[in-house]
């Protein structure tokens, strides 16, 4: 389901690299749980692959006055660390994947909505973090997803035309970011699913990355085939 042999993979991170969504989603609600307000999955699922600054203006949206988002992200935050220190866990195939891609000499690039300084923390827990040529951090950007200044600006960072890259992505705000950039996309879900809309949007939709890392070995072959 991949075409051609990419020059450059733009990994999203939260949900695709590592498993975090679940985590600070049920995290999020225990917090407000204990302040006697309830996060339904459906309210939390218009957050996911938004930077924090339009997640603060959804929650504010849905909540108002009843809570103050920047009290609630450092309780989550502090929820997180206590209960699981600083390292993320790595959805399946994760590592093999940034390394199956890294070892073809296909540049890495990582599009996130997080802000740099918990990308580098993660990724750097992680044992990932020198893999990447290009980091585009949430907060690095003046439009985060599903705007496609992200990736235009991860493609014009790595030197490279959009088309010739190639996205992988869990969320649907992703998705939509990396093809209104001209970036063809590959979703990969994690807690939602991949809807008639999205799937139009996509390339191809993968049920985990190591169905992506066989369809990059098949392209690569034909590449060399060629």
């Amino acid at each position: 389901m991949i075409p051609a042999r990419p020059a450059a993979i733009l990994f999203d991170m939260d949900g695709l690299l590592l498993d975090t969504e679940r985590l600070i989603r049920d995290t999020m609600a225990a917090a407000m749980a204990d302040w006697g307000l309830v996060l339904r999955n459906d309210q939390f699922a218009r957050l996911i692959g938004l930077p924090e600054r339009d997640c603060k203006a959804i929650m504010a949206d849905m909540f108002g006055a009843e809570l103050d988002y920047d009290v609630l992200r450092a309780a989550t935050a502090r929820r997180i660390a206590a209960e699981h220190g600083p390292v993320r866990p790595l959805k399946p195939g994760a590592r093999a994947l940034v390394q199956q891609v890294e070892a073809a000499g296909i540049a890495c690039a990582l599009v996130s909505s997080t802000e740099r300084r918990l990308i580098e923390s993660h990724l750097h827990h992680a044992g990932l973090l020198g893999h990447f040529r290009v980091i585009v951090a949430g907060d690095e950007v003046s439009a985060g997803k599903p705007d496609p200044e992200p990736y235009r600006v991860a493609a014009a960072q790595l030197g490279l035309p959009p088309q010739s890259c190639l996205a992988l992505e869990d969320s649907h705000n992703g998705v939509r970011s990396a093809h209104a950039a001209g970036v063809p996309v590959i979703m990969v879900p994690d807690l939602l699913p991949a809807t008639p809309a999205i799937r139009a949007l996509a390339l191809a939709v993968a049920p985990d990355l190591a169905m992506v890392a066989a369809w990059l070995g098949a392209a690569a072959g034909r590449n060399r085939a060629r």
